[in-house]
Formats: C-alpha cells, sequence, structure tokens
C-alpha cells in the first residue's frame, strides 16, 4: 500500500501524462478481487501482481514486461511487422499470408496493427475504443467485440492468435 495516495490513482496520473504515459506500470497489491485486478489493467498497468508473491515471480514478470516494450518499440521503427504467419506492410496498408493478402478496412488494420505491436498485452475494450477511435467516440463498448469479430473471419486461421480475455477484453497470442 501505498502511504498517501491509491495506487491505481498513480496509474491513471502516470498513463494521462504525455510525459510519462509510455512508461512500464507492473502493480504489486494485497488487493485481490477481480475487480481491482480489471481496473488496474483498464488504466494502463502492464501487469498485475497480488501477494503472496515469490522475487523470482516478481523478477520474471518485470522481465516480460520489458521484452514486450522492447518488441513494440522495434516494431514501431520497422515499416512491416512479421509475426505468426502474417506480414503486415504499415506503408502499404496491407497484410498478407502465403495465401495472398487480406482486405482489411482501416479500423481492422489498426487493430491487427496495435495487436500485433504488442503482443500478450491485454486491451480492454475502453482502450481500444480510445486508440482506434479516438476520446471523442461514444459508442457502446460492443463495437470493438463487432470489429474484433469480422477481423478474425478475415484472418481465417490466424485469427485464432486474436485471444479474448473474458471480463476484461482481448490480447494478441506471443510468438513462441
Amino acid at each position: 500500500m501505498l502511504p498517501e495516495v491509491d495506487g491505481l490513482i498513480v496509474c491513471r496520473l502516470l498513463k494521462n501524462d504525455p510525459r510519462t504515459k509510455n512508461i512500464p506500470i507492473v502493480m504489486v497489491t494485497a488487493k485481490v478481487e477481480e475487480r481491482d485486478r480489471v481496473a488496474g489493467l483498464e488504466l494502463g498497468a502492464d501487469d498485475y501482481i497480488t501477494k503472496p508473491f515469490s522475487p523470482r515471480e516478481v523478477v520474471l514478470r518485470v522481465s516480460a514486461v520489458l521484452r514486450r516494450i522492447q518488441a513494440g518499440k522495434q516494431a514501431e521503427s520497422t515499416k512491416q511487422i512479421e509475426t505468426h504467419g502474417l506480414t503486415i506492410n504499415l506503408d502499404k496498408h496491407q497484410v498478407l499470408t502465403e495465401n495472398g493478402s487480406i482486405d482489411l478496412t482501416a479500423t481492422e488494420f489498426k487493430l491487427i496493427t496495435l495487436f500485433a505491436r504488442s503482443p500478450g498485452r491485454v486491451f480492454t475494450r475502453d482502450i481500444l475504443m480510445e486508440v482506434i477511435w479516438g476520446q471523442e467516440y461514444y459508442g457502446i463498448d460492443r463495437t470493438v467485440d463487432t470489429h474484433v469479430s469480422r477481423l478474425r473471419r478475415k484472418l481465417g486461421e490466424f485469427g485464432k492468435h486474436i485471444e479474448t480475455v473474458h471480463g476484461v477484453g482481448y490480447r494478441f497470442k506471443e510468438a513462441s
């Protein structure tokens, strides 16, 4: 427990400040309720560890977060992302497989690019709505479900790599 302020408030402040929004956050807490974990992840925490835990587990989880962040930075610096048999060409706005090109809408392309740049990261519906449609979008959160469903269908066998995290949102499987 932080002595003066709630960890969720600190997380929100860090993620809302342009100077600190890209700093990875791993919450270590005694709060074990699902609503607390969901709130932490929705506010932008990259991982949520509850007590009791082993020091080794914390080190491994922090290392995993740092690997994902580094992989995301490398993907941002390239004009192409390759994962799970998909090639996402950012310049041509194109998704390719060994069988050819997959036609996606602009929204679907934004979704697959976001997922592929952050494999393993859970994106809540609210975060996806904000990132894909912007803060001014006031639609229902099931809009995200519809777009993810269509994207999975268009990706065919590759759609299985977009996983539903029940009660939270979606994530793209990490390549093994």
